[in-house]
Formats: structure tokens, C-alpha cells, sequence
């Protein structure tokens, strides 16, 4: 039997390749699981809402979970184009509570969504850092009050900036009794 793994799926404008392949490094040794990059079609037409120039996330993440590998424990979306939810102006991500799928958005992650020059180290940080604060959201985890936890919630790319990519202890210790 092979060991379930987090599958990270792009979607349509998603990073390049080798950003892509950093994640699934970085979240293989976060949470101590196999990551691997599933490259299918991904069809986007159904979610996209002209009024507002976005993305419906939760269309998104229902198009996501639609037949995954037999080995997977989470589908990680990543994806470049403008994301909300009806009573949001925008957000970063979306996850299913203690579910198997997760979605993250680089379009409001870049420095140039801010008038700034790009940055690619910068926009990988926040990426790792959505990343693991989505699926940290599968494994049950609400946002955290400790400053810095990965799971103090994010209204802003500030917010973000100022916290680890990492679980503090009470959360990493949730994440690890999945694993029992």
C-alpha cells in the first residue's frame, strides 16, 4: 500500500514549474508527507463571475475535488487568477473544514498587485505561508491567536508577512494527531 499524499494541483495561470516543485518540498517537510504535482485539465469557465472580474474559490474547489488519485489525503490548488466568496471583497485561499481540499491564490500574493516591483523570494514566502495555513485548515484547524502561528488569521499581505510559516506548538500538535 502506498503512503497517501498531498497533491498539489495547478490551475490555470498557476507559478512555474519550479516554484510549484519548492512547495511540494517545503510542505513535504512541514507536515512530514509525500507531495507530489498533479497536472490535469482543469476546466475554469464555470466559475468565473464578469460583475466582479473574479473567481468563485468555493466553484473552484468543488471543480478540484472532482476524482482524485485513489492515494490522495489532500488536493492543494494553486492558482494565479483574482479569488472570492459572495460575502468577501476578495480572499487568499479557501480549504474544507477537516475536508480533503484546500485552494490558494498568488493573484493578491505578488508584490506588483501593490504597485511594487516583482519579487519572487517574497511572493514564495507567502505562498508557503498560504499554503500550510489552508491545509492547516483540513487537518481541523481554526485561526490561531499566537502571534506568528501560521494560523493567526490574514486580512491583509501584512498579516501574512508577519507571521512564520509554521504551526506553533498547540497547532502542530493537532496537525501530528492526524497522523495517528
Amino acid at each position: 500500500m502506498t503512503q497517501p499524499r498531498i497533491y498539489i494541483v495547478p490551475i490555470g495561470s498557476a507559478e512555474s514549474r519550479e516554484t510549484l516543485a519548492s512547495l511540494c518540498r517545503f510542505l513535504g517537510r512541514t507536515l512530514g508527507v509525500a507531495v507530489r504535482l498533479w497536472e490535469r485539465p482543469f476546466p475554469m469557465e464555470g466559475a468565473f463571475d464578469r460583475a466582479r472580474r473574479q473567481y468563485d474559490s468555493s466553484t473552484l474547489l468543488l471543480e478540484l475535488l472532482q476524482a482524485p488519485p485513489a492515494d490522495a489525503f489532500r488536493l492543494l490548488g494553486v492558482t494565479g487568477v483574482d479569488l472570492f466568496v459572495p460575502v468577501l471583497t476578495f480572499l487568499f485561499g479557501e480549504a474544507q473544514y477537516r475536508g480533503m481540499g484546500a485552494l490558494v491564490s498568488t493573484h493578491r500574493l505578488r508584490p506588483e498587485f501593490y504597485g511594487l516591483p516583482p519579487d519572487p523570494e517574497l511572493l514564495r514566502e507567502r505562498l508557503f505561508k498560504e499554503a500550510v495555513h489552508e491545509l492547516g485548515h483540513t487537518y481541523g484547524l481554526v485561526h490561531c491567536p499566537v502571534p506568528g502561528c501560521v494560523m493567526n488569521t490574514s486580512t491583509d499581505v501584512a498579516d501574512i508577512d508577519a507571521k512564520s510559516a509554521l504551526y506553533c506548538g498547540t497547532c502542530r500538535a493537532a496537525v501530528d494527531a492526524w497522523k495517528t
